[in-house]
């Protein structure tokens, strides 16, 4: 790169490129420090939820995606719940992500976090303005009123990168959280949980009994709420597994071999190929901003594996902030906007750490504890169904929305929050729902990069206003007219402004005293 960076992104993984991509599309000169020049094997971060896929899909990166998927394709994507292990007479796989599809324009998918860095580092290359600069570690950080000093180090040689933002990227361990002093907290469950990798064609074999999946989670009382749980990385052999493990358990002992054979519930020939732990807790910063430093991702909050929720919400704080972060550059974004980053994905994630994730444990402990198999089958089975139900019936209630962000014009008293209901309607502060325009396109084929204004049945003056307020401002402007009717009609407002990352900033239906306002409010520059 021989302009000066825009922005420094410290790690490339997943997050950090997802960020440096939504940058760089943008025209945001930026520069990603990695300290790893090999991607791992791990196959860990396998989930993509529907909405990952829709900043795939605008990154022009979906289709490859799904084309680097390890297990077959049409292969569903889903979890079995088993009581007391592999071979248990309680068993159920109830409907998930499915079931809250209609409200987004794209499908889920599944695959090893490492092709998932494949595709996207790929596609980084073809961008122009972005460097990914591997092998580099950063070591420090300054920052000022006028910029950003990042200094690096890679075998010996030390260099001193200036930007006028930065980015942490860089997981649970994130330099730039450490150095801009932001603080963070959460539950610890004091539990250490192993992930082993492994390959076992007679386990495949064992789990013909049960329809398709991709995960199959075991529930025992012995857990106490916790879980043992199998994930496919393919379809024949290679697996993952989670599991609590006592404090002190070695990786090449034979007690792993033996956690496996109980959670399966019998012995089964495998081979293994990567074991590892972590620790069972959830910490969340308090805010994702200092200054000109950011954090996203696992720098900014940490939690089990549980339901996909960590990689997903990454990707999410990118594509909040990269289009915050082009704005504020290109001059049409103000400091609010910026601000609004945190104020909009802390709370978030401080929801799915204690309530989604802390209350699925707490939910299946007090289940087990006061249900068993041995005391009323009958009532067992209907407890147990329920509980299996559980993720399905926390997704959705899963609607990541910004009613109380600054940036938007949500409702009086309005809070932030992943709690929420699926819904067509456009609500300001939420995810604008996928609809077919009377041309037979969704919606979400036809918006901009910018803003974009949904003008359905509305006097031309109306639109006029806000180009006009628009070119005024420098803010990227598209405009859909279209008729209220059909799918369109489900969004039950007339006038819809929606932000660079498809979330609602106004509604209404007739044209705003001031549109100009509007817009300020909406870019943070009021």
């Amino acid at each position: 790169m021989t302009q000066r960076p825009q922005v420094i992104i410290v790690g490339g993984g997943p997050v950090g490129v997802g960020l440096a991509l939504d940058l760089g599309l943008r025209g945001v000169r930026c520069v990603v420090v990695e300290r790893r020049t090999e991607l791992s094997a791990v196959p860990k971060g396998q989930g993509l939820s529907q909405r990952t896929m829709e900043h795939a899909a605008r990154w022009g990166v979906a289709d490859e995606l799904r084309a680097a998927r390890s297990m077959p394709e049409g292969h569903p994507i889903g979890q079995v719940t088993v009581y007391d292990n592999l071979l248990g007479d309680f068993w159920s796989a109830p409907p998930a992500r499915e079931l809250v599809q209609d409200y987004y324009a794209q499908a889920n998918e599944r695959l090893p976090q490492y092709r998932t860095e494949e595709v996207l580092r790929r596609r980084l290359a073809e961008v122009p303005g972005v460097e990914l600069r591997l092998g580099w570690r950063a070591t420090g950080l300054e920052q000022d009123d006028t910029g950003v000093r990042v200094t690096v180090v890679k075998d010996g040689q030390q260099e001193v990168l200036e930007a006028d933002y930065v980015v942490g990227c860089d997981g649970g361990h994130s330099l730039v959280r450490e150095q801009a002093d932001i603080e963070r907290s959460g539950t610890d469950w004091n539990e250490l949980v192993a992930l082993v990798v492994f390959r076992s064609p007679e386990l495949h074999e064992a789990l013909n009994r049960f329809p398709a999946r991709s995960t199959y989670r075991v529930m025992h009382p012995d857990l106490k709420g916790y879980w043992m749980f199998f994930g496919r990385v393919d379809v024949g052999a290679e697996f993952f597994f989670h599991a609590p493990v006592p404090p002190g358990t070695s990786a090449d002992g034979p007690e792993i071999v033996e956690l496996l054979h109980r959670a399966a519930g019998f012995p089964f020939a495998l081979e293994i190929d990567h074991v590892g732990f972590w620790d069972l807790r959830v910490q969340v910063a308090h805010r994702y901003r200092a200054g000109r430093a950011f954090i996203a991702g696992d720098a900014a909050h940490t939690h089990p594996p549980y339901g996909g929720f960590g990689l997903n919400n990454g990707l999410e704080d990118a594509a909040n902030l990269g289009w915050k972060l082009a704005a504020a550059l290109q001059g049409w974004g103000g400091d609010a906007l910026l601000e609004s980053y945190s104020l909009e994905r802390q709370p978030v994630f401080r929801d799915v750490g204690e309530d989604i994730i802390g209350g699925w444990i707490r939910d299946d402990r007090a289940m087990l504890e006061k249900y068993g198999p041995e005391d009323d089958r009958e009532e067992f089975a209907r407890a147990f169904e329920e509980a299996a139900r559980g993720f399905g019936r926390r997704l959705r209630g899963f609607e990541p929305h910004y009613e109380g962000s600054p940036v938007v014009f949500g409702p009086p008293g309005g809070m932030t929050s992943a709690h929420g209901e699926h819904t067509f309607e456009a609500r300001p502060g939420h995810h604008l729902p996928p609809r077919r325009m009377s041309s037979g396109r969704v919606v979400f084929e036809e918006l901009g990069s910018g803003f974009t204004l949904l003008a359905l049945d509305v006097d031309d003056a109306v639109v006029t206003g806000f180009e006009e307020a628009a070119r005024s401002l420098g803010v990227p402007l598209t405009v859909l007219r279209d008729a209220a009717a059909g799918e369109l009609a489900d969004y039950g407002a007339k006038l819809v402004l929606v932000r660079p990352d498809q979330f609602v900033a106004w509604t209404g239906d007739e044209s705003p005293a001031d549109p100009e306002q509007v817009l300020r409010t909406a870019t943070g520059t009021r």
